[in-house]
């Protein structure tokens, strides 16, 4: 399985990650891994760690990667990293690195995309037009919608609303807005994480899921419509629930799937929960893309304090999801086949 991995803003901490985690030399056995970069800064960071005995390769094709070895691939854009430092320069080699490696995706080179974290402000400043990888890979597949999916641990938690202002997010969520994303939760929870039954809660969006209508409407004119819609199609879907308490009370684990009504109200208890180790994964795309759930870390960028288990996790998933959507593909189309259950991959690897 060949993996491209972007390097993210060669300001931050995207690439020590990427060389933490192939410090440990089990994690080319099963991946041919190809970073989109520059030789010249893997070796610049590599120098600021401790780590001797990376093996590593400097290639101009994805042709000539081998298994064994992470394989850095020169895309052509000469770069000084200055750590922690916001440039457009930065953000230029950030957007490089990623459309050669979606180039490639779509192109069948490599078979799955892990992002590593840009710095958005500086992105932009380069001519990225888009909020996030979510939005410019859903652009890019030309995917009507999508789902931004994080997941750690049991817990997956997916956004309605995404990144817009939270001024902005009661207009617009709708009843179809709301529809779409269960739709897609929960044929990701199918096909790319092997639930056989998935079970599925949304967050109310106003305090206490509106109390009746007194703080809010929303849950009673679009999420509650919405709910029972869902389960007449034939899905398990339940609520509105009170966000506070929902996670809280550790109700969460009950559930195969959350459905959070924006951005923080679904991030924030997620990262509290389980920081350091969550994947950030587009649902709805056909090409499988994972990222690690931290941002460019500045504050520590070139100072080897980063750690590498976030962006562990996040290969160890784009591999994991491949294979769920092929034995999800073959029990499709063949009902015969019976396919042992696969471990998670939050339960592996460790």
């Amino acid at each position: 399985m060949r993996i491209g991995i972007t390097t993210g803003d060669p300001n931050g901490i995207g690439i020590e990650t990427v060389i933490k985690a192939f410090a440990d030399e089990r994690m080319l056995s099963e991946i041919t891994p190809i970073l989109y970069g520059l030789p010249s800064l893997l070796e610049f960071y590599l120098d600021k760690s401790e780590i001797i005995d990376l093996k590593w390769q400097a290639i101009d094709s994805v042709d000539t990667a081998k298994q064994g070895f992470l394989n850095v691939l020169d895309i052509g854009e000469e770069f000084i990293a200055s750590p922690g430092d916001l440039s457009s320069e930065a953000g230029g080699f950030a957007y490089k690195s990623l459309v050669k490696a979606v180039d490639d995706l779509a192109s069948t080179k490599v078979d799955i995309l892990v992002t590593a974290p840009i710095n958005k402000d500086a992105i932009t400043q380069a001519g990225f037009k888009f909020p996030g990888h979510t939005e410019y890979l859903a652009d890019f597949a030309n995917s009507d919608d999508v789902l931004m999916f994080l997941v750690a641990d049991g817990l997956r938690i997916g956004i309605v609303t995404g990144h817009i202002a939270l001024k902005n997010v009661a207009s617009s969520l709708t009843k179809d807005a709301l529809k779409s994303k269960l739709n897609l939760m929960h044929e990701s929870l199918l096909r790319d994480f092997g639930c056989t039954t998935p079970r599925i809660a949304v967050l109310g969006l106003n305090p206490h899921a509106g109390d009746n209508g007194l703080m809010g409407d929303e849950e009673k004119t679009i999420i509650s419509p919405a709910v029972k819609d869902a389960n007449a199609n034939g899905m398990k879907v339940y609520g509105p629930y009170a966000a506070d308490g929902f996670f809280g009370s550790g109700q969460y684990k009950d559930f195969d799937g959350v459905l959070a009504m924006y951005h923080d109200q679904g991030l924030a208890p997620f990262k509290a929960l389980s920081f350091g180790r969550g994947v950030n994964f587009t649902a709805g795309l056909p090409i499988v893309r994972t990222s690690p759930d931290h941002g460019t870390g500045f504050d520590i960028a070139g100072k080897d304090e980063a750690c590498a288990d976030s962006m562990r996790s996040a290969i160890f998933m784009a591999m994991d999801v491949r294979k769920n959507r092929v034995e999800h593909k073959e029990i499709t189309s063949n009902p015969l086949i019976i396919v042992p259950p696969r471990r998670d991959f939050r339960d592996s690897r460790r």
